[in-house]
């Protein structure tokens, strides 16, 4: 199964498709159902199946976007950087930001788990596993020191960047310094000081 396959016809599919990652970032995957996106949309129930074939398969095509979207993100902010730092502390102020506009495609990614679908639980972790590789090859470009695991670092990094929203407050710090202060323990444990005069 996969997303581009689900799609039917395209003036309606962006709807379809945004009120599928709304309703699965508020109220979950479980919770949502095909009555529930029919009401979002305006449409039938039977409207949205002549689009996809199962509620998997439009979430198929969520994490899809998600993972798209947050890739293009990401490689747009890091682009023109070669500063290996640099260019990990750009992509991790870009995945922030990416979780913290509001997104309901990257709020899906990080609220639902390819465990709470069993079914396609095999794509949506391959559709993870294509961001976190390109995040891998950014991170894989630091010298840590060699007792320590990057493996281990590299999740745990993942992890305080995703769980930035339980916490995040508008007015407070700005995104580039809450990236910055992440990297900080790495970067003190590697024995590099940021540059200064950043803000």
């Amino acid at each position: 199964m996969t997303a581009t396959s689900a799609k039917r016809q395209p003036n309606r599919w962006p709807a379809l498709l945004d009120a599928a990652a709304s309703q699965f970032a508020e109220r979950g995957y479980h919770a949502t159902s095909m009555r529930d996106l029919a009401a979002a949309t305006a449409m039938t129930p039977g409207a949205i199946y002549f689009h996809v074939a199962s509620k998997q398969a439009l979430l198929l095509a969520v994490y899809e976007e998600g993972v798209q979207r947050l890739l293009d993100r990401v490689e747009a902010a890091t682009a023109k950087e070669r500063e290996p730092w640099a260019r990990l502390e750009k992509a991790v102020a870009a995945h922030l930001h990416s979780i913290l506009d509001a997104s309901a495609y990257a709020r899906v990614l990080i609220r639902i788990l390819p465990s709470d679908a069993p079914e396609i639980a095999a794509e949506l972790k391959e559709l993870r596993d294509r961001y976190e590789a390109r995040l891998n090859r950014y991170f894989s470009a630091i010298a840590l020191p060699r007792e320590r695991d990057p493996a281990i670092a590299r999740l745990a990094l993942l992890g305080a960047m995703n769980w930035t929203p339980v916490w995040y407050r508008e007015g407070g710090k700005s995104v580039a310094a809450i990236a910055r202060e992440l990297l900080a323990p790495l970067r003190a444990l590697a024995g590099v000081k940021a540059p200064r005069g950043r803000k």
